[in-house]
């Protein structure tokens, strides 16, 4: 079987681990949620996971597209930060303060991407155990037992660091602003700037509206709540999994 096929039952594998995670009544059941985290926000945070995140075979081959197109941007990101400059609007807006949200932009990118190197990671586990599929949530489980714990950390940090930003509303605002401004200049130069690199951004700057619209409904206190229930969850579902025999 090739690395291909292993990958697309890994990510058969991994959404089953995402929607088991986000069961509301197993949730309640161990944590003491306040009352505003009802079933249907659990619910749609978990959408939004395997939706944009973790999405399923149909939209992953688009996605993988996409953020193959930014990984030289997310590599170098003066690439961009040059193009913005070319925008008087933009720096009259923000000044000095324009690479640093456009670097914070990056950033969310580039944990994004993270979620898809994890599970090459798992592929690269599933080969060297071996362990061959179909993969149920025990099957993903033991692959992530036998990663490294730098690894883990890597992946935890990387969700720490995408909802330290999408906690800042009035940033996220600033980097989907930014980020319009870039496709339409890269819109603009179709001879320099390919249709996947354009996607690319296009697909990037979804995710985070849509993260953002996931959240509107909620105070400055309950987002930063919530966030920091999410990387409590994750943490503490990860530890379990290292906990088991």
């Amino acid at each position: 079987m090739s690395d291909k096929e292993i990958l697309n039952e890994i990510i058969v594998g991994y959404r089953k681990v995402i929607e088991d995670r986000y069961q509301y009544k197993k949730i309640q059941s161990t944590y003491d949620l306040p009352s505003y985290l009802d079933k249907k926000k659990i619910d749609a945070f978990r959408d939004y996971f395997l939706e944009s995140i973790y999405p399923d075979l149909k939209k992953r081959q688009e996605l993988e597209e996409a953020f193959q197109s930014l990984d030289n941007y997310i590599k170098h990101p003066e690439k961009l930060i040059r193009l913005l400059l070319d925008s008087s609007r933009l720096l009259f807006k923000y000044g000095r303060h324009l690479p640093k949200i456009m670097n914070a932009g990056i950033k969310a990118l580039k944990s994004f991407r993270t979620a898809t190197k994890f599970e090459q990671q798992l592929v690269q586990a599933a080969l060297a155990i071996p362990l061959p599929p179909p993969y149920s949530i025990a099957n993903i489980n033991t692959l992530i037992k036998s990663l490294s714990p730098a690894a883990i950390d890597q992946f935890i940090e990387n969700n720490k660091s995408l909802f330290g930003i999408m906690k800042d509303r009035k940033l996220v605002k600033k980097i989907i602003e930014i980020v319009n401004y870039l496709i339409a200049k890269m819109q603009d130069s179709p001879s320099v700037y390919s249709s996947k690199e354009i996607k690319g951004l296009e697909i990037g700057r979804d995710i985070i509206v849509k993260g953002s619209q996931l959240f509107e409904q909620l105070s400055q206190k309950e987002l930063e709540e919530v966030l920091a229930f999410a990387i409590l969850l994750e943490t503490e579902s990860l530890k379990q999994i290292f906990a088991e025999a």
